[in-house]
């Protein structure tokens, strides 16, 4: 059977749609890995695609309908959402997808909303036993050092680390957008993002914490997989998570004294430094392959190489001609 990947807003994601393409070859000779952007001629993962396609933009009203009538064209099985833009909207139409033979690998609607907005993410924690940075109320009872982070915020935006009371401006307080909390500090904490696969079912199948070295836009450009000592915790409390599907890309803060984890965010897609744990052996392209186009089960996976360490730099991909801007 032939299957054929789509991957939206695809971007400078040329290593995932890499890991894709190898992936079909080793296990669907003859499919190909297509990738959807606003500007695919200036995107690198599109120039590596097998195919490419110039999409809408998300807002607009008819993004889906295109995406529905393309995925048709070209005999899609299974969508990956990249961006966190994309994510609410693919959910509610997942079944629209799913009716045209065509799998969006994207969780329930219910759980997009709780790792998308930041109000509701603490509670998801607690529901799996997990503690959350203090809430604090920069106004009446500031506790500093604090972090001001946006209700639906990516990438480090409009994010504000405020040590001291003069540090916290007004412009700052009054902003609608923006939620406050106890400031973990690296000098007494490890920040691990965790990448888990879950089944069609919501089954946990892998789960592999990175240390997070060095940061660049909000992204990981140093990491290094770790089998932290919580390991064995986090798999217990994430066994099951329902409405789960494919990559949820979790945010924890380790406190040296004493090890006790807290949960800061869950991206309900596959992180920037992903390849990282693919490479160590967790090969979740080939996973999603194997459940949503061949219809094969996944077994759990825990041979992950620990302690590999990943070192990003840039990379160019060059287009000849004037067609390109």
């Amino acid at each position: 059977m032939q299957s054929n990947v789509l991957i939206t807003s695809a971007g400078r994601r040329g290593v995932l749609v890499g890991l894709f393409q190898k992936a079909i070859s080793m296990l669907s000779p003859g499919g190909c890995v297509y990738a959807g952007d606003l500007h695919p001629k200036l995107s690198s993962a599109c120039q590596l695609a097998d195919g490419a396609v110039a999409t809408p933009p998300i807002l607009d009203p008819g993004y889906i309908d295109f995406l529905l009538e393309f995925c048709e064209d070209r005999s899609i099985n299974v969508v990956v959402p990249t961006i966190d833009t994309d994510l609410r909207l693919l959910a509610e139409n997942r079944q629209r997808f799913l009716s045209a033979g065509t799998n969006v690998v994207i969780s329930d609607v219910e759980l997009v909303a709780q790792c998308r907005d930041k109000r509701l993410t603490p509670a998801l924690f607690s529901q799996y036993g997990i503690s959350s940075p203090t809430p604090v109320d920069p106004l009446n009872e500031p506790m500093f050092p604090l972090i001001a982070k946006p209700i639906d915020g990516s990438s480090s935006n409009n994010l504000h680390i405020i040590a001291e009371r003069n540090e916290l401006r007004p412009e700052i307080i009054t902003d609608p957008s923006l939620l406050f909390f106890k400031y973990l500090t690296p000098d007494e904490h490890d920040e691990y993002t965790v990448d888990m696969y879950f089944d069609r079912g919501g089954v946990l199948k892998c789960l592999i914490p990175r240390l997070r070295i060095a940061t660049r836009a909000g992204e990981v450009s140093k990491s290094k997989t770790v089998r932290i000592a919580s390991i064995d915790f986090l798999r217990e409390k994430f066994r099951y998570v329902k409405g789960a599907r494919g990559c949820l890309t979790g945010q924890f803060f380790e406190r040296h004294h004493d090890g006790k984890l807290f949960g800061i965010e869950v991206n309900a897609r596959f992180g920037g430094g992903y390849p990282l744990s693919c490479e160590s052996g967790a090969n979740f392209p080939e996973w999603i392959v194997r459940e949503y186009c061949l219809e094969e089960q996944v077994d759990y996976f825990d041979e992950w190489e620990d302690q590999l360490t990943m070192l990003r730099y840039d990379e160019h991909v060059l287009v000849r001609g004037p067609s390109a801007a």
